[in-house]
């Protein structure tokens, strides 16, 4: 990349990882407005459908967010009837997450929203991987960089 290049928008990686999240948030809308879930929802979902009875922080963790910013998407979920919160009995300071027998049986209907957007995606399960991980790496550089 010349010189000449080296500010133009479309010749940055921020943007094309900017607007790429953007189309996936808007690919996965209407997919997730059919099991009545928001994205950030969904994303605390998958979590807990691969671990469930995590605390708050502990799932934070896993979605590298803050707990306080967690507390409006978890008292959806719970109004809605897929998780409960409750003290965790490891440590009564901490709010525990358990999937309702609801919560549970939305997974389901989760993997046919993951089925769809692969579709939507185009790529093989090979260039999903791959893409998957280098962007993971990334992330983790940043990470380490910061």
């Amino acid at each position: 990349m010349g010189l000449s290049n080296a500010m133009l928008l479309n010749e940055q990686l921020c943007f094309a990882l900017y607007s790429t999240s953007l189309a996936m948030t808007k690919a996965y809308k209407p997919l997730l407005e059919e099991i009545g879930l928001t994205y950030p929802q969904y994303l605390a979902m998958l979590v807990l459908w691969e671990q469930d009875g995590l605390t708050v922080k502990e799932l934070a963790a896993r979605l590298s967010q803050d707990s306080g910013s967690l507390t409006p998407v978890l008292k959806r979920l719970e109004s809605q009837g897929l998780i409960s919160r409750g003290r965790d009995p490891r440590d009564e300071r901490n709010l525990s997450l358990l999937l309702t027998r609801e919560g549970r049986a939305l997974r389901t209907k989760g993997m046919k929203v993951n089925r769809a957007f692969a579709r939507a995606c185009g790529l093989t399960d090979e260039e999903m991987s791959t893409l998957r991980q280098s962007v993971a790496r990334l992330r983790e550089r940043l990470s380490d960089a910061a």
